[in-house]
């Protein structure tokens, strides 16, 4: 294969745009279908102060690293889940990116901040560890950018993690979900914009773009995800791209373009304070207090 920009020998090919492209190309094709996103979706304003969730995988690593090289000045966040030697392994991965690169990076133990352990939470409440951990990390996350005065919290979702979530929820009729599955939520009371610049980048090619831009990142799977029904519809969807190239692009982006606002309103509910926090929820006291209630009250 010949890089299409160049005719030199390709190094990674991109079947859903039936090309093909060096290194230099490609880490420019990345940037470019970023800061394509960016722009179209006006995600990032001059002044605003952004804080990136990361975990140490390739995803979020490139993602940090994408940003900078487009002259975005973001500040990292982890959080430290308490899944034995692997947040151990990834925090290591994240600390050592961050001071390679003079980036500042905070770190929030959730067993520390909150009380529990993500293994502690799903066996004390019988909920999966995927639950318990996706529920807890939209929380901690959100809290460490209003606690920290950002403006744009920056999510590090691909384009198939949007595919599997998007089927998943088409599965199961969520229209609530399918209302916020957008690549702007806008800033409401008590949450700070969430963005998610990699919407056109495939789980692939960010892989490929870390291997090529010397990003070292956590490989391993997390000891908790077996079995996730996400996962699952992952595969599927990435066999359905790899039968039919530009497949995923074509869902998620004609959804993102015909279809979320079909379901806009059904996410419109009344929001008040929580009892406990104070952050908004549709009940008295908000799902991740009920989750820290349940996972903390056998101390």
């Amino acid at each position: 294969m010949r890089c299409r920009v160049c005719r030199d020998r390709a190094a990674v090919e991109v079947r859903r745009h039936n090309a093909a492209f060096c290194r230099e190309h490609f880490v420019e094709h990345v940037h470019r279908q970023v800061e394509r996103t960016i722009h179209e979706f006006d995600m990032i304003r001059p002044g605003e102060r952004l804080l990136i969730g990361v975990s140490g995988g390739k995803d979020s690593l490139a993602l940090w690293h994408i940003l900078t090289a487009l002259g975005h000045r973001a500040d990292g966040v982890y959080l430290d889940l308490g899944i034995s030697d692997y947040s151990d392994e990834s925090l290591e991965l994240t600390r050592s990116f961050a001071s390679e690169r003079g980036l500042s990076l905070e770190v929030v133990d959730i067993k520390e901040s909150y009380g529990f352990t993500i293994p502690e939470a799903a066996s004390r409440t019988h909920r999966t560890a995927c639950s318990a951990c996706g529920l807890s990390k939209r929380y901690a996350l959100n809290e460490a950018a209003v606690r920290g005065g950002y403006d744009v919290l920056v999510m590090g979702h691909n384009l198939d993690d949007e595919a599997a979530t998007l089927m998943s929820n088409v599965l199961n009729w969520n229209v609530g979900y399918l209302g916020r599955q957008r690549p702007v939520l806008p800033a409401k009371p008590g949450f700070v914009k969430k963005i998610k610049p990699l919407l056109r980048v495939a789980e692939r090619e960010t892989a490929a773009y870390a291997v090529l831009q010397g990003i070292d990142y956590e490989v391993a799977e997390c000891p908790l995800v077996a079995g996730n029904s996400l996962n699952r519809l992952k595969e599927w969807m990435v066999e359905l791209e790899h039968r039919s190239p530009g497949a995923l692009s074509q869902f998620v982006g004609g959804f993102v373009r015909d279809g979320s606002a079909l379901f806009e309103e059904e996410s419109n509910v009344d929001l008040h304070a929580c009892q406990r926090c104070g952050r908004p929820t549709t009940g008295e006291v908000c799902a991740f207090c009920r989750l820290q209630l349940r996972a903390t009250e056998a101390r």
